[in-house]
């Protein structure tokens, strides 16, 4: 009946109805029931009930005493908040209000006062989104922007809060702040900034006066002319410089000044030199409005150049400069004098050098032509000393068979001595004529070499024989350590600068010995020429290797200077090193090194080589030989040689005649000697196998020619004959017959 939760005077109120309820109902049941012992019962009862309806009471009472000193305890904090609340408020310095649930609950007076139109609606209760219209649309507020101001919209999760200056009417300035609070309660504040913006104006003022202080200083050191115009033209900004390099009085350059004043006044005074041009200055103004930049060269009178440009600024301002380029016109002047004389000057030598150029181009032509004649005639010498080598050593050739057959006939002392005299000469002759065929192949361009690999056993050998002699003479003891090794190159050059390398040994050895040997040196063959004669001292050294030189005379010595220049030329053409070591009076070593290869049978040495002995001739020559040869000199003198070693011969001077005579005798010769060039387009090859056609079988053939090229080697190697040059070794050519013919009988 009674709900705990109601005020404490609304519960003694229902305990008080209560009460009197119980006892309204005692006396009505007295009454009912008159019996003593029911009244008696009824008392106790309600007693009982009284009792602890009255302790209830009392505990409720208590209770209600309790929270009533409570109750007065909380109203007198909040009077004192209340009280401490409105003393801050007064003794703020700016206005501050506090709107709960976006209505206004309490404020300050500064808050009220601020805004006389404003005052009569600040009321609790009012909304905040008003009280910022309000102030918006009051007449004191100097309008910004779009003279409202608007509380930022709630996002969850945080707190609004918003700030912004009110400028006043009377040049007063208010910083509106609003926050809301952890209760979502929100704070306004207002703060007079008024001071703290005049501060900062009149700090922007001075910083702008210093800045235009310092512009004007800055344009007042420059040597450019400078100066600002409006969009209006008028003059704003400009230096000295501008009014000294354009000739205007000064107080005609006052800010203000339009520019057309300005513009006039020049051409008035024809400040500028226009030569009769129209001026240019009314179309300044379009191209400065189109955003361009205008530039002009002008003159003063006084010959002082300028160079004047206008340059577009913010606020359709523009800015005029002037240039003294006075100096710099004057180098260009200059320097374009200098280029059209430079040009004048160039354009003449120019010509000259054309000239000179037709010229050089008739010279170098001339040159061309004698170059080319020199060269047609090297060729030509080259050609004809070919062509004639045959010719030259035919008669030679002739000479040395007929003085070889003279020698075995002659017995007597002093014509013995004769004949043996005249031999030596003929070598020499020989000698000589073969340097010079090669001198003249090895400075020819197209000089051939037959590169092969052999052994150098067997032509070192071959040499040893031919030198010995020579070597006998002299009283010089010559001894070759031949090698078995293989090497590649040309073989008739190589043995040729062997031999060269040897003779010059002997030649120039009084007394001593020549040693000619081969020594390994990695995967070449060094091929070397010891001698104990007079040496070569360092100066000679450097030209021994020209033609024509010698050392010095010597008694023996027949050569003329020939024999290390075919050396240089041969070995630089086969690429084969030439070394030297020598001292005077000690001696001489010459080495040609010689690249080493793997011989055919896959060895690095070679088989000994089957000996053909040129002196085992102890018979007579037992055969049929077919001697064919173009020249009756040699011919003839060949034919006896051959009759005296006991041959049968047959002589020819042509294929048709050496087929005639084999015909006559009814079969083949034994061996075949031909002359490799006959006469017209016949050959020695030819007429061999001719011969061998006509006769039906392989006859040995020996070829004679003064020409040894590799297609007459291989030649040989093809048609199965030998080479051998002219003028001939008898010796070896009886050998060679001997080898030949035995070979083919077994």
């Amino acid at each position: 009946m009674i709900d705990p939760n109601d005020p404490l005077d609304l519960q003694v109120v229902k305990q008080s109805k209560i009460i009197d309820a119980l006892i309204d109902r005692i006396e009505r049941s007295h009454k009912v029931d008159g019996t003593a012992y029911s009244l008696f019962q009824s008392a106790i009862a309600l007693q009982a009930e009284v009792w602890e309806k009255t302790r209830d009471l009392e505990e409720a009472l208590d209770t209600l005493g309790r929270a009533s000193g409570e109750l007065e305890t909380a109203y007198k904090v909040q009077e004192r908040v209340q009280k401490n609340l409105a003393d801050v408020m007064v003794a703020m310095e700016g206005g501050f209000a506090l709107f709960s649930e976006e209505r206004l609950q309490v404020c300050n007076s500064l808050f009220k006062q601020l805004l006389p139109d404003v005052e009569p609606l600040i009321q609790p209760g009012l909304g905040f989104d008003d009280f910022l219209a309000a102030v918006s649309a009051s007449k004191y507020v100097i309008s910004q922007g779009n003279g409202r101001w608007h509380s930022p919209p709630d996002r969850p999760g945080t707190r609004r809060f918003s700030s912004f200056i009110i400028a006043l009417r009377g040049d007063r300035w208010y910083q509106l702040s609003h926050r809301q609070t952890s209760s979502d309660n929100i704070a306004v504040l207002l703060t007079e900034v008024t001071q703290i913006v005049r501060e900062n104006r009149r700090e922007k003022k001075r910083l702008i006066e210093d800045q235009a202080h310092f512009l004007q200083a800055a344009f007042d050191h420059l040597s450019l002319g400078i100066c600002t115009f409006s969009s209006e033209g008028e003059l704003l900004v400009r230096n000295e410089r501008f009014g000294e390099l354009l000739g205007v009085p000064l107080p005609l350059l006052k800010k203000g000044v339009g520019m057309q004043r300005i513009v006039e006044y020049v051409e008035r005074h024809e400040i500028l030199d226009r030569r009769g041009r129209r001026s240019t200055y009314p179309g300044w103004f379009k191209a400065i409005l189109r955003g361009n930049t205008v530039q002009e060269r002008v003159r003063r009178q006084d010959g002082v150049r300028l160079d004047l440009q206008t340059h577009s600024l913010p606020d359709d301002c523009f800015l005029v400069t002037l240039r003294d380029v006075t100096a710099e016109t004057e180098v260009a002047e200059m320097l374009e004098q200098r280029v059209r004389e430079r040009t004048a000057e160039l354009t003449e030598a120019n010509r000259m050098l054309q000239i000179q150029s037709a010229e050089q181009f008739k010279t170098e032509d001339a040159l061309r032509q004698a170059k080319e004649a020199a060269e047609a005639a090297h060729a030509s010498k080259t050609r004809f000393l070919a062509a004639a080598s045959h010719d030259l050593l035919q008669p030679i050739n002739a000479a040395k068979l007929y003085i070889s057959t003279l020698g075995e006939i002659v017995d007597q002392g002093q014509a013995k001595e004769t004949v043996e005299r005249l031999g030596r000469s003929f070598s020499s002759i020989e000698t000589l004529l073969h340097a010079l065929l090669d001198i003249s192949r090895l400075d020819s361009s197209g000089v051939e070499f037959n590169i092969t690999s052999f052994c150098m056993e067997e032509p070192l050998r071959a040499l040893e024989e031919d030198l010995s002699t020579l070597a006998a003479q002299k009283g010089i003891e010559l001894k070759f350590v031949p090698s078995s090794r293989w090497v590649s190159s040309d073989r008739r050059y190589l043995m040729r600068c062997i031999g060269n390398l040897a003779v010059n040994a002997i030649q120039y050895t009084e007394t001593g010995r020549v040693l000619v040997g081969c020594r390994l040196k990695g995967t070449r063959l060094s091929v070397e020429v010891w001698d104990t004669g007079i040496g070569i001292s360092e100066a000679d050294q450097k030209r021994i290797f020209d033609e024509f030189t010698r050392v010095r005379d010597t008694r023996s010595g027949s050569g003329v200077g020939l024999g290390l220049s075919i050396v240089e030329r041969a070995c630089r053409h086969l690429g084969h090193e030439v070394r030297l070591m020598s001292k005077p009076e000690r001696g001489s070593m010459f080495a040609i090194e010689v690249p080493l290869v793997t011989s055919p049978e896959g060895s690095d040495l070679c088989r000994k080589p089957v000996a053909v002995d040129a002196s085992a001739h102890h018979g007579p020559l037992d055969l049929i030989v077919m001697v064919i040869e173009n020249d009756a000199d040699v011919l003839h003198a060949m034919t006896q040689r051959l009759d005296s070693w006991g041959a049968s011969v047959l002589a020819a001077t042509s294929t048709e005649t050496a087929l005639d005579l084999m015909a006559e005798i009814g079969t083949p010769p034994d061996i075949i000697l031909a002359d490799y060039q006959l006469d017209g387009t016949d050959t020695g090859v030819r007429a061999i196998r001719a011969l061998r056609a006509a006769g039906g079988s392989q006859t040995p053939a020996i070829v004679i020619s003064a020409k040894n090229s590799k297609a007459l080697m291989r030649l040989g190697q093809e048609g199965a004959f030998s080479v051998l040059k002219k003028p001939v070794n008898l010796p070896r050519l009886r050998a060679l017959i001997d080898w030949k013919t035995r070979r083919e009988m077994t």
